[in-house]
């Protein structure tokens, strides 16, 4: 079953395309087919309540993004309040026919009563009719609001003092005698005459002098006369205003419709001002008899909060006389394209009810976001999925952001129209047609939308989109691009895999890991080809100027040692974060070397920590690395191989160094810009790189002696130190003497203050096999007339195969002290009692400490001294 066959032949014949020309006919078809919203129908409760029970406020302020309907909806209001009949048929009734207005009995009445007042309206989009008249000029806007009244009342807009001029003949009742005898004279119809005024100089003077029965020659300059003394102040305006609302039935309005107002002010304080004095003073003199009705992209507090910024201004008055706002949503816009583009018939109600049956289970796996994007909506029930078909819910409100955000970015033609191709109605009718022939169960993608607006993007901005149409085979790479245009200003939304992936759904039978594959395969290719940037997971569209940026960043030559030294500092000062690794049986803490990929960065240790990291040219060969390490006093730490890692580093210390070479010296203020944003998400990089370098090491190779150490766990650092306990125990067999002991320096005074007595009352020749180590030691340099200096003994017990803390090694002698095995003499002279713990704990005079060993006695000799001492 085809797309097409879901919808009516109403629905169709809408489809096929929107009509926009002015007949009766046409414009009796738009009325009819105005789909007037549940939230609009409200807003405009309050909108005509205001209007019809004037309280002094008689602006009204329409706001809404690109292509939200704020336009027609302002045309709409302009025919409503008129209540003109369109052919036969007045504008009030056709409302009353529609469903929301059936329903809602308050609003017929409102609509009633509002049409019932006698009204003129005045619709212009402000920016077209201020085509000739300079912004910078201070009274720019009045001038527009000055021709337009101008032409309404049937005179010469595009010149003000021919208007005046005709506006005088007409207050006096020859206008039209005027224009009858400079038609006779000329043989041109005033309308064509007044525009050829310059040359038209003597039949304008004779036919003036005919009917005011003056003198030819004295009126040959009567237009230049108004020419020079024409001024028009606001207060004018109003008077003019007024002296014409007073000439129409009693209770008559003059309604001013403004189209794009908040765009031509363009956050101006005195065209601001200007509108706010306007619509004040038309309050004043008319009394309610005067409205303005604007449309702007903004609401009035943005607009104002702007301005707030630029200067010190009290906008409370324009608050105050603009204080009827009327706000369209996406939601607005959805409900629109859902009842005028995508009604359904009953076959199609039926097939998609079963759709939505089939696959309600499935929609939060394949339309929710994640990876930090924004929560966009998803198919509430059965009936909105029946609205939406073949859309997501997702797209009416992101394709709402891409068009806002590409506004503020510049990216459309023209200077403020917000109509035709960018029109949400006329995107998404667009791409209902391309996919009509589809099969039912097939999607919308989200590329589709950019054909939509493809006409009114300004040429540079699209160019990487339409380089790549010509140089590029891969067509879903392309439809990805497009993709990636699209969201490219949406800050909330993160262009990750997964996410593009949701936005390249085509159907509900879509292979999701192949559709995976296909995205990175294109992702890749775009990248490589430089039409979109990758920081981190997050994927980019370049335009013109970023994507020169990106090439001439990727050209930039950095040296192996600064890349080398980046991933040092990323793997040793941020993942790992130590100088010295602790080991817990002894408490001694253990410096180690640093080296990255067989290079030294810093003082070389006895222990050391190895990296060998994806640059390695034998990364990924196990069996050689193991045969490297083997008899080495070090902790190869073997990460896995990763391409990623490799072109983020490089990427990151290009783009550092070509930013600080260049923002210093371009002048483009353009150029600037993208590097002040290439600085950012080069910073965001360097945050991407750490965590990868952690999930590096959570997944390294450990080897210790050619041994691969077995160690699970998925923190980095904690198993980088786990192997490093292992690396201890094996270049320091002798660590084991300690008996795991945790000396501490204080302890050697503990140990020195031990009663000799209770020294005698034990076997005083059973020493620890540390005791025995330093002795041993001592007494060998001594047999072989070698000097053992205090300096010397910590050198030798601190170095494998003992690994010995300081303080430990101090704790032996200090045992061995007060055991009587040695005997401690500085410059000479023997240390004995409180002389004993400064000379140990003094760094600065172990230099000049010497042990020497005391003379040993037999055991019978120990013997026949205890059996004394009991007899004496």
């Amino acid at each position: 079953m085809k797309l097409t066959t879901l919808f009516d032949k109403e629905v169709d014949r809408k489809i096929e395309g929107v009509i926009k020309a002015d007949d009766n006919a046409s414009l009796l078809q738009e009325v009819e087919e105005y789909v007037l919203t549940n939230e609009v129908a409200k807003r405009l409760e309050a909108f005509l309540d205001a209007y019809t029970t004037y309280q002094g406020a008689n602006g009204v302020w329409i706001s809404g993004f690109f292509g939200s309907g704020k336009s027609h909806l302002l045309k709409m209001l302009s025919l409503l309040l008129e209540n003109a009949a369109i052919g036969d048929q007045p504008v009030l009734s056709l409302f009353e026919r529609k469903p929301e207005v059936l329903q809602n009995e308050i609003l017929k009445a409102d609509l009633r009563r509002a049409a019932a007042i006698p009204s003129r309206s005045i619709l212009f989009n402000i920016d077209q009719k201020a085509d000739v008249i300079s912004k910078t000029q201070i009274d720019a806007l009045l001038a527009v609001f000055v021709k337009v009244f101008d032409e309404m009342c049937g005179y010469y807009g595009k010149q003000g003092h021919i208007a005046q001029f005709e506006r005088d003949l007409d207050s006096r009742s020859l206008f039209v005698p005027f224009k009858t005898a400079y038609e006779r004279i000329a043989k041109l119809p005033w309308t064509t005459g007044r525009e050829q005024a310059i040359l038209e100089g003597e039949n304008i003077a004779s036919a003036y002098a005919e009917v005011t029965g003056g003198n030819p020659k004295n009126a040959i300059d009567i237009l230049d006369k108004y020419r020079n003394e024409y001024r028009v102040s606001i207060e004018d305006f109003a008077e003019q205003v007024k002296t014409y609302i007073d000439l129409q039935a009693p209770g008559f309005r003059l309604n001013f419709f403004v189209d794009e107002v908040g765009q031509y002010i363009a956050y101006n304080v005195k065209l601001m001002t200007n509108l706010q004095t306007i619509a004040e003073s038309l309050a004043t003199k008319c009394r309610g008899q005067a409205w303005v009705v604007v449309t702007a992209q903004e609401e009035m507090d943005s607009v104002i909060g702007e301005l707030g910024k630029q200067g010190t201004s009290d906008f409370s008055k324009i608050q105050d006389r603009f204080s009827n706002r009327l706000k369209l949503t996406s939601a607005n816009v959805a409900e629109v394209i859902q009842k005028r583009l995508l009604h359904k018939n009953e076959a199609g109600v039926d097939a998609l009810s079963d759709l939505f049956h089939a696959q309600t289970n499935n929609f939060k796996t394949l339309f929710d976001f994640a990876d930090g994007a924004a929560s966009y909506r998803n198919f509430r029930d059965r009936d909105h999925f029946i609205h939406c078909y073949p859309f997501i819910p997702y797209q009416f409100d992101l394709f709402q952001a891409s068009i806002q955000n590409l506004s503020v970015h510049n990216a459309f033609e023209g200077k403020h129209s917000s109509v035709g191709e960018r029109s949400m109605l006329g995107v998404f009718q667009q791409v209902a047609i391309q996919i009509g022939q589809h099969e039912v169960g097939q999607l919308a993608t989200f590329d589709l939308m950019f054909e939509g607006i493809r006409t009114a993007l300004k040429t540079q901005i699209q160019r990487a989109v339409i380089q790549a149409e010509k140089q590029l085979d891969n067509t879903f790479a392309i439809r990805v691009l497009k993709a990636l245009f699209l969201v490219k200003y949406v800050n909330e939304f993160n262009a990750t895999v997964r996410n593009l992936c949701v936005l390249m759904l085509d159907s509900f039978d879509q292979d999701l890991p192949k559709l995976r594959r296909r995205v990175e395969e294109a992702l890749a290719l775009l990248e490589q080809q430089t039409y979109i940037q990758r920081t981190g997971e997050i994927y980019e569209y370049l335009t013109d100027e970023e994507k020169d940026v990106e090439e001439a960043i990727k050209a930039t030559d950095v040296e192996t040692s600064d890349v080398a030294d980046e991933l040092e500092k990323l793997i040793f000062d941020h993942s790992l974060g130590l100088r010295k690794i602790r080991y817990e049986e002894t408490g001694q803490d253990y410096a180690f070397t640093r080296k990255l990929d067989e290079r030294l960065h810093g003082r070389e240790m006895e222990l050391c920590i190895h990296v060998i990291s994806p640059f390695h040219e034998h990364t990924g060969n196990k069996t050689l690395l193991q045969m490297q390490n083997t008899g080495k006093d070090e902790l190869m730490v073997v990460l896995p191989p990763d391409d990623r890692l490799v072109r983020d580093l490089l990427m990151y210390k290009r783009t550092e160094k070509y930013i600080r070479q260049t923002i210093s010296v371009t002048q483009r203020d353009a150029v600037k810009r993208i590097l002040t944003d290439r600085g950012f998400q080069n910073q965001q990089r360097h945050g991407d790189l750490k965590k990868r370098v952690k999930e590096l090491l959570g997944k390294a190779i450990l080897l210790v002696a050619g041994t691969e150490v077995d160690i699970g766990g998925e923190d980095g650092a904690s198993r980088v130190v786990r192997g490093f306990h292992e690396l201890v125990t094996r270049v320091y067999p002798n660590l084991r003497m300690l008996r795991n002991h945790n000396y501490k320096e204080e302890d050697v005074g503990k140990i020195l203050r031990h009663s000799v007595g209770s020294l005698i009352d034990e076997d005083v020749t059973q020493l620890e096999e540390s005791e025995q180590e330093v002795l041993a030691h001592i007494q060998s340099n001594h047999r072989g007339g070698v000097r053992t200096t205090l300096k010397t003994l910590i050198e030798r017990f601190e170095r494998k195969p003992y690994g010995w803390s300081y303080a430990a090694i101090l704790c032996q002698v200090a045992k061995l002290c007060v055991r009587g095995k040695v005997e401690l003499r500085s410059d000479g002279n023997l240390l004995e009692d409180s002389d004993l713990e400064p000379a140990l704990r003094n760094t600065h005079g172990q230099g000049n400490v010497v042990l020497d060993p005391q003379v040993e006695f037999t055991q019978s000799q120990v013997r026949s001294l205890k059996e004394f001492h009991s007899e004496f």
